[in-house]
């Protein structure tokens, strides 16, 4: 079988494999929730196929996606590959999304994700919709509140740099000056 590709995300040393497997659909949206056994097998395939690069969110389920992918990481499983997740979006009363960008909330949402997720690091954590009440500046500076995930170091010389990485946040902010 013919290994994925790797690719550099970023400017900071991360390598993915080229394609990756978002994880949404397993636990939420597009219909009734899948057999979580099914899941865990179709991830398990995936990685030893060489899609390494998996992508969740707290809201998806809610939060239900982040334990499936904690599940399906153990015996062995985490080391092989790069996990992303993201904050930003939160239920409220159970049915109608908020976005939220408060530092606070995004300590607390990583908190969260890392133990559901049940890993002591997240290779990519960002944001999954820009909170216009809160300058994106005051929202990555939770970065450098002394959190030890992440590499810091690298995260605070991109900050440093008023640098961000993901193509995704660059297509949220839509701004020409960031590249």
């Amino acid at each position: 079988m013919a290994r994925v590709p790797r690719v550099k995300l970023g400017s900071q040393g991360l390598e993915v494999s080229a394609q990756g497997l978002g994880c949404m659909s397993m636990s939420a949206f597009y219909g009734a929730p899948k057999p979580e056994p099914d899941m865990i097998k179709l991830i398990h395939h995936a990685v030893n196929a060489g899609v390494t690069f998996l992508d969740t969110s707290d809201v998806y389920g809610p939060e239900t996606n982040e334990i499936l992918l904690g599940k399906a990481l153990k015996g062995g499983v985490r080391e092989k590959v790069e996990l992303a997740t993201k904050f930003g979006v939160k239920y409220v009363d159970g049915y109608a999304w908020e976005i939220e960008g408060d530092p606070a909330y995004v300590r607390a949402a990583c908190e969260a994700s890392l133990k559901r997720l049940e890993v002591d690091c997240i290779d990519l954590y960002y944001q999954h919709r820009i909170d216009t009440r809160v300058p994106i500046e005051i929202t990555v500076n939770f970065y450098s509140l002394d959190y030890t995930c992440f590499d810091l170091p690298a995260y605070i010389s991109a900050l440093l740099k008023i640098r961000i990485q993901s193509g995704f946040l660059v297509f949220e902010l839509n701004l020409s000056v960031w590249d």
